[in-house]
């Protein structure tokens, strides 16, 4: 005798954009080991990913509140440590005679330590920190100018996790001289609130079409 047990499936965006979110996270970790230097601008191999993790967060803040939000950071913070964990496994386990690619393997995916440390400290600060302040603006502001407070909770996000990230990981890719460490921090602030004004036409429509999807979730389930 089979037992089936269906489960109905939510209809929720939640659980999609959490999982982007998440993705976008662990992506961003591994690509931003890589320095990069694109003219007189000192930055990481990240930079062109990351900000979009802040306006997923912005979106899960707005429609769904803080608590919502850190729900998410921490679940990515999570899925972040496991990965991690699984690299450092993978890369310690015997490499078969055949496989002859065990240091590119390592390099590739052995995070050093301090990066990780960095990218989760301002992962979980500068993502907090921006859900927080979304929230707070709309308490007392209330829910108009949504512009506002998309880009004044970015500022104070994007900057703490942006200095705390920096002030760790620079001396890791090669970041030496003072003047190069205000670049990166810079460089790397100013690109990703820029990138959240950049992206406010897609930032707007899309906390619109997450509500009315939870409305008629609502709808569907009184």
């Amino acid at each position: 005798m089979i037992l089936r047990v269906n489960h109905p499936v939510s209809r929720s965006p939640f659980p999609y954009l959490v999982a982007v979110f998440c993705a976008v996270f662990l992506i961003s970790n591994i690509t931003a080991q890589k320095g990069v230097e694109l003219g007189p601008l000192i930055t990481d191999g990240a930079f062109f990913l990351f900000p979009i993790s802040y306006v997923i967060g912005d979106v899960i803040a707005e429609v769904y509140g803080f608590k919502a939000a850190r729900r998410a950071v921490f679940t990515g913070f999570g899925i972040a440590v496991i990965a991690v964990l699984s690299f450092y496994i993978a890369i310690w386990l015997p490499a078969a005679e055949f496989y002859d690619m065990q240091d590119t393997f390592a390099a590739v995916l052995g995070l050093l330590p301090r990066i990780v440390i960095a990218s989760l400290a301002g992962y979980v600060v500068g993502q907090l920190l921006n859900a927080w302040t979304l929230q707070k603006m709309k308490d007392r502001f209330g829910h108009d100018n949504l512009w506002a407070r998309l880009i004044g909770s970015t500022i104070v996000g994007e900057f703490a996790d942006t200095l705390l990230f920096c002030s760790i990981a620079a001396g890791v890719i090669g970041i030496a001289t003072a003047g190069d460490f205000v670049n990166y921090v810079l460089v790397g602030f100013i690109w990703k609130t820029v990138m959240e004004i950049v992206l406010l036409p897609i930032t707007y429509p899309t906390i619109a079409a997450v509500r009315r999807a939870e409305e008629r979730v609502s709808a569907q389930t009184a």
